[in-house]
């Protein structure tokens, strides 16, 4: 895993010149510790940082190669999975590839099928590649959105970065927060809609897109969507069919020249791939490292929810202890907790999830230590319907997405005459509705098969882009390459066709996953109900986040003072509990994302224009 950054302009050529490319490389330094380069040329620049993962010594970027006396140049982010199918199709066409390493194949898969390219990778990737014969640059970016891709175009000149924070420290940019970024943070957060930073005129490549950039501008094409299709298949060919396409996702993203990992929860998820890996690396000789993560004062405080039913420490120790593995208990403790508050912030650029994702920060700090790679189990709720809306039907029936159990309740604690609460209501109302509306679906589906569909589109499209998009800036933190084998399109693509009774046989969530994955899995795991990434219970946490909040608003400097609806914080402090977002996400967590918000506004010098 890397950062990419580059400048383009073909009108005013001297913009895209090594000093501001480089301005912008060290923005996004800590993605890629291990190697830097530049690449110059007439109207582009490139920079790139390593994390080097595969042909450490040859795997340099940005990296060129001539084909049939033609130059080009890509820099990269990513690890493709089918690259040993991908090579063997190059090296067909007659090329004698330099290094093992997946950053050549996707350069020689562009230069021999140029804007088709994408179509033919597995893998989570961005990356851009200079087309010198052709002037100008192609852009892709992976089907969902795992790896990050930021562009902004000021005049003729185009930027792009593998985080929001590469375009700033460019002088063209401002950090800018318009009404309806204002609105994305207010009421959608941490889930933004696809496309956007939150940012004013800063953008993403969306998920599933490539584009061309040349004298004529920027055109985005769409290269890959989810389609509903009729299953014609039986219950066990879609048991054999999920078992095969798992298995395969897994193994082929255990490819690593440095040293590899598991995050073991002691859910499903988390032990299907643990149990996989473990039996590949006993069959090589190997013993597998599995982490699990904890925080101080959990075991005394703890206390079971609908949606947090079991503490995960119990079940992690036990199946590392039936694989075999090598098991890590991560701590972290209430004092790292809210200390890395404000680094999350940063390397989120955004305020995200509160400790969510400082324990995130502080536990990839720690597996860094050892490994550079790790393999993790998100995308499997989202893809099989493990999530309480998939079926419980006051979620379903919201007329809202599902997660966020009370539209208003941030907003709220805001003045009107920022919010413009009616207005933004109405907003993330019109955003809920039309992606309802672009869910594919069949008119011959049944009830519960047409839900299923429009909950698996929303969950991948919002919740999954979230929860990937935080565990990249969190884990690139620290310079470790989290892959999420779940999010693998082929098993998506099959899933969502598999008739909802099956996926949920038994009134069981993920009944498809389990029976496909019991060989792997003892009953205690297999039969587990679902436990989310966990977080602290400890009643000191939120008693230092309020004291903190209090003392943050007798600030002078303090911006989110003068937004802020006093006597509905009040209320909100007075209150036992609030449950927000999700499964996670309540009061202590909503205090502490206040005091983001704040930290934010103050250290990107955001503009509000309302």
């Amino acid at each position: 895993m890397c950062s990419i950054c580059g400048i383009v302009d073909f009108i005013h050529e001297e913009r895209a010149n090594e000093g501001c490319v480089r301005k912008m490389g060290e923005a996004l330094a800590h993605r890629g510790p291990d190697q830097q380069g530049v690449y110059v040329a007439k109207g582009v620049a490139f920079q790139h940082n390593r994390l080097a993962i595969m042909d450490v010594e040859r795997g340099l970027q940005p990296m060129t190669r001539v084909y049939e006396g033609r130059k080009y140049t890509i820099v990269y982010n990513g690890e493709i999975y089918n690259t040993p199918e991908l090579t063997k199709m190059i090296e067909k066409a007659g090329v004698k590839l330099q290094t093992t390493c997946d950053t050549e194949v996707v350069l020689y898969l562009y230069i021999l099928l140029k804007e088709q390219c994408a179509n033919y990778l597995n893998g989570i990737f961005a990356f851009a590649v200079w087309d010198e014969s052709k002037h100008e640059v192609y852009l892709a970016r992976d089907r969902f959105g795992i790896k990050p891709f930021f562009y902004t175009q000021v005049g003729s000149t185009l930027l792009f970065a593998s985080e929001v924070k590469g375009l700033l420290a460019h002088d063209m940019v401002k950090s800018v927060l318009d009404q309806e970024g204002l609105w994305q943070l207010l009421y959608l957060a941490p889930t933004k809609i696809g496309g956007t930073s939150v940012f004013k005129d800063i953008l993403e490549i969306p998920t599933g897109y490539y584009g061309v950039y040349n004298k004529s501008g920027l055109k985005l094409t769409k290269y890959w969507e989810l389609e509903a299709k009729a299953f014609e298949g039986t219950e066990q060919d879609a048991v054999e069919e999920t078992k095969r396409l798992v298995t395969d996702a897994i193994t082929r993203q255990l490819v690593s020249d440095v040293p590899l990992a598991t995050l073991l929860s002691g859910g499903l998820d988390s032990s299907i791939i643990s149990s996989v890996a473990a039996r590949k690396y006993a069959a090589e000789g190997r013993q597998l490292g599995t982490y699990s993560f904890e925080y101080a004062g959990n075991k005394e405080n703890f206390h079971a929810t609908l949606f947090q039913p079991q503490s995960d420490d119990e079940y992690a120790r036990y199946l590392a202890h039936e694989l075999g593995t090598h098991h890590q208990v991560l701590t972290a403790d209430i004092d790292s907790l809210i200390k890395l508050l404000y680094d999350a912030t940063l390397y989120r650029d955004l305020p995200g999830m509160a400790d969510i994702d400082s324990s995130l920060l502080y536990y990839c700090s720690q597996v860094k230590k050892e490994h550079t790679v790790v393999l993790s189990g998100e995308c499997a709720d989202e893809i099989f319907g493990g999530y309480p809306w998939f079926y419980r039907p006051e979620m379903l029936q919201s007329g809202f997405f599902p997660w966020i159990h009370d539209a208003t309740k941030r907003a709220s604690l805001f003045q009107d005459k920022w919010v413009k609460p009616d207005e933004g209501l109405a907003f993330a109302q019109s955003v809920y509705q039309k992606s309802v509306a672009e869910c594919p679906v069949l008119d011959s589906d049944n009830a519960s098969m047409r839900q299923s569909r429009i909950a698996t589109c929303l969950s991948v499209q919002y919740f999954m882009t979230s929860l990937l998009e935080r565990k990249d800036r969190m884990s690139m933190a620290s310079g470790v390459e989290v892959r999420v084998p779940f999010a693998d399109h082929r098993i998506l693509e099959f899933i969502y066709n598999v008739p909802w009774e099956i996926k949920f046989k038994n009134q069981v969530e993920k009944a498809l996953l389990r029976e496909a994955m019991q060989d792997y899995l003892p009953d205690k795991i297999l039969n587990r109900k679902k436990s989310p990434y966990p977080k602290t219970h400890n009643p000191a946490y939120e008693a230092k986040v309020i004291k903190l909040l209090e003392s943050r608003l007798n600030d002078s400097d303090c911006r989110i003072k003068e937004l802020i609806n006093k006597v509905a914080l009040e209320d909100i402090l007075a209150t036992q509990n609030v449950t927000w977002f999700g499964q996670l996400m309540s009061k202590p967590q909503l205090l502490a994302w206040l005091l983001q918000l704040d930290y934010w506004l103050v250290n990107y010098n955001v503009d509000i224009q309302l």
